[in-house]
């Protein structure tokens, strides 16, 4: 089963972060993805440009409005996501808290609904 795991973090503190701790930070996420690959679950993955550069868009009374920036003003941002096809809710929970996002903010596990057609 696929499951999306999307990862929440203050954005902010990339630029806090010395160059060092950002090669490390590089380098963890790699070998994260790596492992992924190795146990046949990694589906897909990628990080998010910063929030300056979303555009929000929304339909009321039929007519689109489009926003600059996120849709909701958060501590912590979407900044990037793994999807990920593993057995079950617990395989997706134990890689999530295997992801170097988590030591930082926050990995929301969401099943993907799947279409069949029929």
């Amino acid at each position: 089963m696929k499951y999306l795991l999307t990862l929440y973090a203050e954005e902010a503190g990339w630029s806090r972060m010395t160059e060092a701790q950002k090669q490390q930070g590089v380098a963890a996420y790699n070998a994260y993805s790596e492992a992924l690959k190795k146990a046949g679950a990694y589906v897909a993955a990628n990080r998010l440009q910063p929030i300056a550069t979303a555009t929000t868009v929304r339909v009321a009374d039929g007519k689109p409005q489009v926003l600059n920036g996120p849709y909701a003003d958060t501590k912590e941002q979407l900044g990037g996501f793994y999807l990920i096809d593993v057995p079950d809710l617990d395989g997706a929970l134990s890689w999530a808290a295997r992801c170097p996002g988590a030591s930082h903010g926050t990995v929301e596990v969401r099943p993907i609904w799947e279409y069949t057609t029929s």
